[in-house]
């Protein structure tokens, strides 16, 4: 048996940095993109502020769900018996909840911004706007349920494949 690589960590350590970075852009995205469509509908519509503030919100949790991935995968590492199909796993895992989280604050600003202007002219909007932001955010919650297998499996599919370095 081959003794564990440690350059394996570094797979390991770019799935906890994609997962936190692109999940950390799509909330930032969300949140810029529906915080502009908020602060112009508030030039016309002030009392509706506070319900428009949901696509803020909705994009806020998607860093939460890189966050999340981002420890598991942390507090999964060893790395005396880190193996390679441990550091792909993981890797793949943090571009899972990443790339979903991004996509989904992508959607959510694009919807958020139009939304919240839509719904300044036409308050009978709001309930598609909030079901078109669901399933916008059901996106990156599909990548952090996947994401979050594919770490919990890894390390128990990857044991015993080295040995130890010394």
């Amino acid at each position: 048996m081959m003794e564990c690589d440690p350059s394996s960590a570094f797979f390991g350590f770019m799935g906890v940095t994609s997962a936190l970075v692109f999940a950390n852009l799509g909330a930032a995205y969300g949140t810029a993109k529906s915080g502009v469509g908020i602060a112009s509908m508030g030039v016309m519509r002030p009392d509706m502020i506070m319900k428009s503030i949901i696509p803020v919100v909705m994009a806020g949790v998607l860093g939460i769900y890189g966050l999340i991935t981002a420890v598991i995968i942390n507090g999964k590492m060893d790395a005396a018996n880190y193996s390679a199909y441990s550091g792909y796993a993981h890797l793949g895992a943090g571009l899972t909840v990443g790339m979903s989280s991004l996509a989904a604050g992508l959607a959510i600003g694009i919807v958020g911004d139009a939304g919240v202007r839509a719904n300044a002219q036409q308050p009978r909007l709001f309930v598609g706007m909030i079901l078109i932001l669901i399933f916008a955010e059901a996106l990156g919650l599909y990548g952090l349920i996947v994401g979050l297998v594919v770490a919990s499996t890894a390390e128990g599919k990857g044991k015993g494949l080295c040995k130890p370095y010394a």
